[in-house]
């Protein structure tokens, strides 16, 4: 009789080798070695997404984590197919689906989230969540695009579907917008993400438990993205959604003052004049480089960013502003899977700023241009004209795959026996 070791079975864990020529995980075997001999079987193996799916023409499809992420996207296999019409013309397509898409009934709570250094932003909560959804159930935080808040009807709508497949959703509203409150004088940024952290924190020590993930559009899809890069191996968040992202300012910028473009640039610098002028008593004898006339009186977000933005956060320059806050720069340190949506006709966002290479180079990253869609648009599948965005399904089938496989780990994890993802060696 052999004797036993004195430290008993030594597990040796590694993960299964991936066939690049098949696209596929290589079923592993699971080796058994005792005294005597040694044996062989091969492991089951759950792998949710093995087949690979065909990508229609009408897609631009690039990314590093295409192998990754593609089989989990159905959506992708069939046409892009606006709806008729209205995606003739990118800035009628836009307009259509800001004054015109439906905007879901849903009751919201407010908590008013105090920052460290005396701020305030305000997150609202689905009424009720907290009595229908377990505490671990996973946490959507939307973050909406450029003096956008809750109200906006492509934030209720992913809010709506989201909380219709079991998720907790919660919509950041920056300071001043939304009817957030504004309690300093400074307003956000692109640049700024103290808030986003807090937030951040705030939601996991609320929900300890449970995986979260961000969805952002526009301007908040350049704050999400710069968030990921900055906290890189050490963001807390399983995944990520960035939506009709200008990515890069300084590019956005020169487009946004041409043609058609600077009625957009009106309209949302009026916007931005009318949050300022509701708390302008705490901007009051500002001294320095603030040009307080200025931001009251804007006739474009450039003026407004130069009159006060910049200075609040102590850029020189509006150009040197829109240079370091850039989300194009960050692409290369995000280190959590993100899915980048961009619309190659966004008269905003434009096509020429994606940062290609860098999504391409990064093994998390999966870009997805459609043709059409204007900006924060995607009047197109089976909603249009007046219901979800085409994206919606894109996105929920996204992070629900990121989720699945969020609790699969977790569940290998405290099983170390389990055969299903690692190979176990017993010695």
């Amino acid at each position: 009789m052999m004797a036993k070791s004195l430290v008993g079975p030594i597990p040796i864990l590694f993960r299964p080798p991936y066939s690049h020529t098949t696209n596929s995980l290589i079923t592993p075997l699971h080796f058994s070695f005792s005294a005597r001999h040694v044996t062989f079987s091969a492991a089951p193996m759950s792998t949710p997404a093995t087949a690979a799916t065909t990508i229609h023409p009408s897609f631009e499809i690039l990314g590093g984590a295409h192998h990754r992420f593609l089989p989990a996207l159905p959506h992708l296999s069939r046409p892009y197919r606006p709806f008729p019409l209205l995606a003739a013309n990118r800035h009628l397509e836009t307009i259509f689906a800001a004054f015109f898409r439906s905007i879901p009934d849903v009751r919201l709570r407010r908590e008013c989230l105090r920052t460290h250094e005396g701020g305030a932003v305000a997150l609202d909560w689905v009424a009720g969540d907290d009595r229908r959804l377990p505490p671990d159930s996973p946490v959507l935080i939307l973050l909406p695009g450029l003096t956008g808040g809750s109200e906006d009807s492509y934030v209720r709508h992913m809010l709506i579907r989201a909380r219709s497949n079991g998720w907790r959703v919660v919509v950041f509203n920056s300071r001043g917008c939304g009817d957030s409150p504004v309690t300093t004088p400074q307003f956000y940024s692109a640049s700024f993400l103290g808030d986003m952290r807090e937030v951040v924190s705030h939601v996991t020590a609320r929900y300890p438990n449970a995986n979260l993930y961000g969805v952002g559009w526009s301007l908040g899809a350049n704050i999400l993205v710069r968030y990921l890069g900055q906290e890189s191996h050490n963001c807390p968040l399983s995944g990520a959604v960035s939506l009709c992202n200008p990515f890069n300012l300084v590019v956005a910028d020169e487009d946004f003052r041409k043609g058609f473009n600077i009625i957009y640039d009106k309209a949302l610098s009026k916007a931005l004049c009318k949050i300022f002028k509701k708390h302008a008593l705490l901007f009051e004898d500002m001294g320095g480089e603030y040009n307080i006339p200025m931001a009251a009186n804007a006739k474009s977000v450039r003026e407004f960013d130069d009159g006060l933005t910049r200075v609040s956060f102590g850029f020189k320059s509006v150009d040197e502003y829109y240079s370091n806050s850039s989300s194009s720069d960050s692409i290369k340190h995000v280190k959590t899977p993100l899915l980048c949506i961009q619309a190659a006709n966004d008269p905003i966002a434009p096509n020429r700023g994606i940062p290609r290479e860098d999504i391409k180079e990064n093994p998390n990253c999966l870009l997805v241009v459609t043709p059409k869609g204007g900006h924060l648009g995607w009047v197109a599948g089976d909603e249009a004209p007046l219901g979800a965005p085409w994206t919606d399904p894109l996105v929920m089938d996204f992070i629900q795959h990121l989720e699945r496989d969020a609790i699969t780990a977790r569940e290998t994890n405290c099983n170390p026996g389990s055969k299903e993802a690692l190979y176990h060696l017993e010695v």
